[in-house]
């Protein structure tokens, strides 16, 4: 006797049921959409690879939580983001007021391990080393175990032009769990940051937003802190130059 056939409709169903079996399959091979942006091409220098960060040039007012959206044990502090060209290697200079948790920081790159460092300082004087990369749009560092045996890790996300979160967690050095200290919500002290090309005065140093006048044979520019004041200042006109330079190669580069 043979068997019965399948009923269009049994015949239909089978079909979707396999064709979402398919998507889904094809799904979980496939990345998110965010995940396939592509990186930014590797710096072609240790100040190239710090511009990344330029946006946070200048002052910022925070508030720090040890517990997301509760008021308990939160505090308020200021962060300052300079420039410092005094030493071989450029570097960022974050100044904390008040901060609980970090007093200074200078963040450097390693061209050679194509990483970021931070030597920073806690208001209890204790140094801290940290390293690590961006991980799409977030600066992930960490430095090895302390006095204590613990681990800790800086996560810096820049989120708009207004706001960025600095997040620290630390774990016991024989964890692999780490755990959350404080959060830092950073909105920016004063005006609007410039963007290149978008009205705005911005620093012939480095192309941030310039907010500090700076004067050189009657001509006046702006630098974004003090220091690209004092990079200006030491030469100013090898950086007009240099300003002049990117000018010529972004208007090339429009067409």
């Amino acid at each position: 006797m043979p068997h019965p056939t399948p009923s269009l409709r049994q015949s239909t169903r089978w079909s979707l049921a396999g064709l979402l079996l398919f998507l889904i399959a094809m799904a979980c091979r496939q990345p998110f959409a965010d995940d396939t942006s592509p990186e930014p091409a590797p710096p072609s220098s240790p100040r190239a690879a710090l511009e990344r960060l330029n946006d946070l040039i200048g002052g910022w007012r925070g508030v720090g939580q040890p517990r997301r959206g509760s008021s308990r044990g939160a505090w308020r502090e200021t962060a300052d983001w300079a420039w410092d060209f005094s030493q071989d290697t450029p570097a960022l200079v974050i100044t904390f007021d008040d901060g609980k948790l970090l007093e200074t920081a200078r963040l450097t790159y390693d061209m050679k391990d194509r990483q970021y460092r931070a030597a920073a300082k806690t208001p209890e004087g204790q140094t801290r080393n940290y390293s690590g990369r961006f991980e799409r749009n977030r600066l992930v560092l960490q430095a090895d175990p302390d006095s204590e045996d613990n681990a800790h890790r800086l996560t810096i996300t820049p989120l708009n032009e207004k706001r960025t979160l600095i997040l620290f967690e630390s774990r016991p050095a024989d964890r692999e769990t780490w755990y959350r200290v404080a959060e830092v919500g950073y909105t920016r002290q004063g005006t609007r940051l410039a963007i290149p090309g978008g009205g705005g005065t911005e620093c012939i140093v480095t192309g941030g937003a310039g907010t500090i006048p700076v004067q050189h044979n009657g001509q006046t520019y702006y630098v974004c802190c003090s220091g690209c004041k004092i990079a200006f200042e030491d030469d100013p006109q090898g950086i007009i130059d240099e300003f002049q330079a990117r000018l010529r190669e972004r208007k090339r580069q429009a067409g």
